[in-house]
């Protein structure tokens, strides 16, 4: 086994998280950031559109817009943390 590097378990291990990575041959499960940063962009977008159609249209249903605006800025976190860990290096 190679010797590792700072650089490398900055960037993350393969398979850290998988409590069967390399059982019977399989392959390391690698992170899926890219998916979760894009998922996090869309809940951003459509909670943050649905939160200004309900205050302006629905304003008996200001609650909901409310629950929306918390889901969006929960979504903008989840946002700039998968992008920093992106950014930082990590594979996915």
């Amino acid at each position: 086994m190679p010797k590792r590097r700072r650089e490398d378990y900055e960037r993350g291990l393969p398979g850290y998280h998988d409590p069967l990575a390399g059982y019977g041959g399989a392959p390391y499960a690698r992170s899926a950031l890219t998916l979760r940063l894009w998922l996090a962009g869309f809940g951003l977008v459509f909670c943050g559109v649905a939160a200004a159609l309900v205050f302006l249209s629905l304003p008996e249903l200001a609650w909901l817009g409310w629950v929306l605006v918390v889901l969006a800025v929960i979504a903008a976190v989840d946002l700039a943390w998968v992008a920093h860990r992106k950014r930082r290096g990590e594979p996915g």
